[in-house]
């Protein structure tokens, strides 16, 4: 891509997500010009009066800008009509916000979830649109820096997990499992039997493909101001402990006497690194785009979490092990 053609980047939905953690970057951007699209007009013409840009009245309107990508970030239970909408125009290039479909909310996805959005992730291939997921905790210093320490170490494949995770980060902790082990083999899986904040607590025993098994745990009941995740991994040769937003990675690493952890220091909060990962997450992504190159999470990793959670709810309403690759296979013939 010439280096002195602007980004035209669509942004389709215009609430809080879209004005917190997206458009304060790409409104930095000098070669970005930003192009909305909502269903409520004047959140829209607000984002275009804080952050520049224009607005467009349809999708139509939007697909005939020739937009060199679409973010789509409505809200999760309305994304699937919209992607829908977006691929009647054969857009270039789709992102898409996490989860890619939950019709119910994050904390209640359900089957035809997965079903959906490989019904979208197979439409987007049938028209040529190349598909990304945001998945920003990928960008966190202590995801990067594991990344770094597992492979210059030679830890080795995963052998066993253990996540502990509140329903705000639940599918980005499960595509931080996928990320450094792979996809799931079996789920068996529960659910409590009252709800906390208008989602039931689910627990599940799962063997990776890899040969790999684990624990997860997801809920509504711990308290947000507390820590929203805790997770281990384990490994052939060490193990890392992650919590809580960048805040702190453990390295236990027995060729060495003494753990080592990393921490947040000073004024520095979770929610400056967070900020950070969206940033970090956006400059990857429109690189891409500059050099015409392959996104750097692709749109496949946020079917493979949906994958995870479908088997999940199967084993529980079923009550018994869900062969998750047979029984929700990310393509179809």
């Amino acid at each position: 891509m010439n280096p002195m053609t602007p980004l035209k980047i669509a942004v389709v939905g215009a609430g809080k997500v879209a004005r917190s953690n997206y458009l304060p970057y790409l409104s930095a951007q000098s070669d970005v010009h930003l192009i909305y699209y909502s269903r409520t007009r004047e959140a829209a013409e607000a984002c275009a009066r804080d952050f520049g840009g224009e607005v467009v009245g349809s999708i139509d309107d939007l697909m005939a800008q020739a937009p060199d990508a679409t973010l789509v970030l409505t809200l999760e239970t309305q994304r699937y009509e919209a992607v829908k909408a977006l691929l009647h125009g054969k857009p270039k290039r789709l992102f898409f916000e996490k989860p890619l479909v939950a019709q119910d909310g994050q904390a209640n996805v359900k089957e035809d979830d997965f079903f959906k959005a490989r019904e979208l992730l197979q439409s987007a291939g049938d028209v040529g649109a190349e598909t990304a997921m945001v998945f920003n905790y990928r960008f966190f210093d202590q995801t990067l820096k594991a990344q770094k320490i597992v492979r210059e170490r030679g830890f080795g494949a995963l052998t066993q997990a253990t996540l502990f995770v509140n329903y705000a980060c639940w599918s980005h902790c499960i595509d931080l499992l996928h990320l450094f082990a792979g996809r799931a083999e079996s789920i068996t899986a529960l659910s409590s039997a009252n709800s906390y904040r208008g989602a039931k607590d689910v627990a599940a025993a799962f063997q990776l493909e890899n040969g790999a098994t684990g624990t997860i745990l997801g809920t509504n009941g711990s308290r947000f101001e507390s820590s929203l995740y805790d997770m281990q991994f384990t490994f052939e040769h060490g193990a890392l402990r992650f919590s809580d937003l960048d805040v702190s990675l453990t390295i236990l690493d027995p060729a060495t006497p003494h753990s080592e952890t990393h921490t947040l220091q000073g004024n520095r909060s979770r929610w400056d690194s967070y900020r950070q990962s969206f940033e970090r997450s956006l400059a990857a992504y429109l690189e891409s785009i500059r050099r015409n190159a392959a996104p750097p999470v692709p749109g496949l990793a946020g079917l493979e979490e949906l994958q995870f959670e479908a088997a999940l709810r199967r084993s529980i309403s079923l009550q018994r092990p869900v062969r998750v690759q047979e029984e929700f296979p990310l393509f179809t013939l």
